[in-house]
């Protein structure tokens, strides 16, 4: 389970790492997607777009929902980002390289969501898959309780 010791260096790391693997990937990572990163790191709980584009408008008066979805499309295309399905919400990604393994543990009372990661998930769901001649294009695993 990821869990945050100091919010500001959380954030901090989140962008950094974002920038680094841009470079190295030579993607762009325009000041509207740090931002967009950046609110979402900010409260370490689900964020939802429109709640994203209410805060873009407050220094960007001229965003529109389709510029939030841009970006968010983004942030989750490169790992940066989860989205979190049965709460139509995105979290920020800690490793972005790495998904797999990771599944998502959502509390029904608070919202509060903890990515966990356990290294046998992607063989056992390979598995299965295989015994079911199933191709997945997305897995995401979300338990709720």
């Amino acid at each position: 389970m990821i869990q945050c010791e100091d919010h500001e260096v959380c954030i901090s790391t989140a962008i950094e790492m974002a920038d680094q693997i841009c470079l190295q990937k030579q993607l762009k990572f325009t000041n509207l997607r740090k931002e967009i990163l950046r609110m979402i790191w900010e409260g370490h709980g689900p964020q939802k777009a429109y709640d994203l584009l209410d805060k873009l408008q407050q220094t960007n008066p001229s965003a529109k929902p389709a510029t939030v979805y841009r970006a968010l499309d983004f942030l989750i295309k490169n790992g940066f980002i989860h989205k979190v399905a049965s709460l139509n919400a995105f979290v920020g990604c800690s490793h972005p390289l790495k998904h797999e393994e990771c599944y998502f543990l959502i509390c029904d009372d608070c919202k509060n969501i903890s990515e966990c990661c356990a290294p046998n998930i992607p063989a056992v769901i390979q598995a299965t898959m295989i015994q079911n001649q199933f191709f997945a294009k997305n897995t995401t695993l979300e338990i709720s309780g």
